[in-house]
């Protein structure tokens, strides 16, 4: 190794530590909702895009049946960026966050593994689970953490 490679590796790089992308996964419970929340000051300090994730369920039991499926989770998404629009709005100026917003297909867990792989996230917020089954069977957060791909924080 040279000496000039050497000096190199050891050198800290200002202003490239912490995380550039924290993904929040929201879908309009109250503890998505506190997750976003939590996130967002997450993503206010470390300077770091907040990736704000619904993902659209695919029911395909509904759509054989003719039920709006696709509209109602369309509805759902439009809605979750007007309240996510209005919360930053509530504190421009106070507090800044760059954010976007993103929506995936599928069932939660896999949606948001492609979100997080597909927007590089670096963190992954969530919600703790409001249903009681997932006690048994286990939750999206639980999969997320065993998954072992990111740093992953449940918000009750």
């Amino acid at each position: 190794m040279t000496e000039q490679h050497e000096q190199h590796s050891h050198r800290f790089e200002r202003g490239t530590d912490g995380p550039k992308v924290i993904l929040v996964g929201v879908d309009g419970s109250d503890s998505s909702m506190r997750a976003a929340a939590y996130a967002s000051g997450l993503a206010r300090r470390q300077h770091a895009l907040l990736a704000v994730v619904y993902v659209q369920p695919v029911l395909a039991a509904g759509a054989a049946l003719g039920a709006p499926v696709a509209e109602t989770t369309d509805e759902i998404a439009e809605d979750l960026v007007a309240q996510i629009r209005e919360a930053a709005e509530r504190v421009r100026g106070i507090f800044e966050v760059r954010w976007e917003f993103h929506t995936f297909r599928g069932d939660p867990y896999n949606g948001l593994v492609q979100a997080a792989d597909e927007l590089k996230a670096d963190a992954v917020v969530v919600g703790a689970s409001e249903q009681a089954g997932h006690r048994i069977i286990g939750s999206v957060a639980v999969r997320l953490v065993k998954a072992g791909r990111w740093p992953v924080t449940v918000v009750p």
